[in-house]
């Protein structure tokens, strides 16, 4: 091989030696690398000082109690049914479809709307427009604020829509925030923003059709608080049903069956008002129907455990006295037998609602 060969063969797959140039720009990146090693030790060690600080200024109590307590309010994290397909309703439950509403950057809500049994014949195979423009046929709608744990394919939440349908009735059930395949982390404030937004996209295409409120155990306190915000911006609620409703947080977490075994270890309640305090989870029914003029019918179970009986009563003593107009205020109290979940099952539920909203709305 001659030289014009070996001159051939020093191709770019075959490079030759690194030039004086290549050699000095290298030292010269890795003296740079050293030098700044230094510095970046530093602010690695001022980091891990920062977190250390963090973590040690509070109390292994504060630590773990907020996010326990979170847990146990929400009770989200428990996505029961399992294996469900919440963009398809029409497998649990006919004439309902699915969509999905952004109520602020980040959190986007999905919601099943069920049209009335009575226009089961006119939904088949129409799309969520159809389903949109049908909220305006001058039958009423009920936005459903469901409780803690599952998502709004839950059994029983499911037979409550049949019967509201049956009867007449436009259904949109609502998973908040972190609930079911919505978006987001659920908080007091965040869960009331959800209530707020739902209800005026509704009431924003209802037209003369009324739209009411409803809420079922925590549900109750995300529907007191939404209609409270919407009062305050002079659109009060055409009407809200409570249904096992409580008078605050504070009153109904001692009570909760989970934690009212622990209510007599020594610090226990001021840790946890503590905690709720810290996580501003207060649902204060007492609070806000103090401040509602829309139509308020409370309904409550008389074997209720979960919520026991006695909290709405005393919610609706507070809101009788509060209302100018006492008309606009009932409660109706179901016999043994439904307990907490299952007023649902009662014969009389819907007559009992039908009544009391077409005399409010009439």
């Amino acid at each position: 091989m001659d030289a014009q060969d070996c001159q051939e063969a020093a191709t770019p797959e075959s490079p030759g030696p690194p030039t004086r140039g290549c050699v000095a720009a290298w030292w010269d990146m890795v003296d740079r690398n050293l030098r700044s090693f230094p510095q970046s030790c530093s602010m690695l060690r001022r980091k891990i000082a920062a977190l250390y600080d963090s973590f040690t200024s509070k109390s292994l109590e504060e630590h773990v109690f907020p996010p326990l307590i979170d847990m146990l309010i929400y009770f989200n994290f428990f996505k029961a049914p399992f294996l469900v397909d919440l963009k398809k309703p029409e497998l649990k439950i006919p004439h309902t479809v699915n969509f999905y509403l952004r109520v602020e950057p980040g959190v986007m809500l999905g919601i099943w709307h069920t049209v009335p049994s009575c226009r089961g014949e006119d939904a088949k195979g129409k799309d969520r427009c159809w389903y949109e423009a049908a909220l305006c046929d001058g039958n009423p709608i009920i936005v459903y604020l469901h409780g803690s744990a599952e998502h709004r394919a839950a059994s029983h939440r499911l037979k409550l829509v049949k019967v509201l349908s049956d009867g007449g009735f436009h259904v949109l059930s609502v998973d908040y925030r972190g609930f079911g395949d919505s978006t987001g982390k659920p908080t007091e404030e965040g869960l009331t923003t959800d209530a707020v937004r739902v209800y005026e996209w509704t009431r924003a295409r209802s037209g003369i059709t009324p739209v009411c409120l409803w809420g079922h155990s925590l549900g109750t306190g995300v529907a007191t608080n939404a209609a409270k915000v919407l009062e305050e911006k002079g659109c009060p609620v055409d009407a809200i049903v409570l249904e096992a409703p409580f008078t605050n947080m504070w009153v109904a977490s001692i009570n909760y069956p989970l934690l009212k075994m622990y209510r007599n270890i020594p610090g226990f309640l001021r840790t946890l008002m503590d905690a709720l305090r810290k996580d501003k989870i207060v649902f204060p029914n007492d609070e806000n129907v103090k401040f509602l003029s829309s139509p308020l019918l409370i309904l409550h179970g008389e074997d209720d455990r979960t919520v026991p009986l006695e909290y709405g009563k005393k919610l609706y003593e507070i809101a009788c006295n509060a209302y100018r107009n006492k008309e606009r205020v009932k409660m109706v109290i179901f016999p043994p037998g439904f307990q907490h979940n299952l007023l649902c099952k009662s014969p009389t539920l819907l007559i009992t609602v039908r009544d009391f909203l077409s005399k409010q709305w009439s």
